[in-house]
């Protein structure tokens, strides 16, 4: 059995973990803010029971499952983006980690009503790091991956010239989007032959 590492992930397969990443991590803290993270108990006169406040991490930091949902969002970005923009998500993507994380810090130990529950906020914490991760990963390489588009687009046959709204009278021959797109800027009606 030889020493040696695998070969290096390819960029297919580092966006793909990356945005797998990105997805669990804003998913964790989504399901982790929704859930119960504070229960105050109210001491009332004797012949009344006491009552009991439940307090998710949406009800004590409301704006933590929004961040958290935008990191989700910014998972579907990376795949949607290429080059500078990708880089912008991923720098996004690590700001939204770093609040989602300080969010499950302070309420987990910043606030204090009643009996504070850790698992929940420290899931929260958890979840921030791995969309701080994946983001900072996706910063310093994302400009490398692979892009979606370009694979889906009908490349010309040899020989074949690309066809030009000049050369052909302005009629649409249905084998290029750009001419039809180009046909509606000129007020035609490109479905008509």
């Amino acid at each position: 059995m030889s020493g040696t590492a695998g070969p290096p992930p390819t960029g297919r397969r580092a966006l793909a973990y990356t945005v797998l990443f990105c997805l669990f991590g804003a998913g964790l803290a989504v399901f982790a803010a929704t859930r119960t993270w504070a229960v105050e108990v109210t001491a009332r006169p004797a012949p009344l029971p006491a009552t009991r406040t439940v307090h998710s991490g949406a009800d004590l930091l409301p704006w933590l499952p929004a961040l958290a949902l935008v990191g989700l969002a910014g998972a579907g970005a990376v795949l949607g983006t290429r080059g500078l923009g990708r880089r912008l998500v991923g720098g996004l993507l690590v700001a939204v980690g770093v609040g989602v994380a300080i969010g499950g810090v302070y309420g987990g130990f910043g606030i204090h009503r009643g009996d504070i529950r850790l698992t929940w906020p420290l899931l929260c914490v958890l979840g921030g790091l791995l969309t701080m991760v994946a983001g900072g990963i996706t910063t310093a390489r994302g400009a490398t991956w692979p892009v979606m588009g370009a694979r889906y687009e009908r490349a010309p046959r040899r020989g074949e010239p690309e066809p030009s709204p000049a050369t052909d009278g302005g009629r649409l021959d249905g084998r290029r989007t750009r001419t039809a797109w180009d046909a509606l800027d000129r007020g035609e009606d490109p479905t008509v032959s």
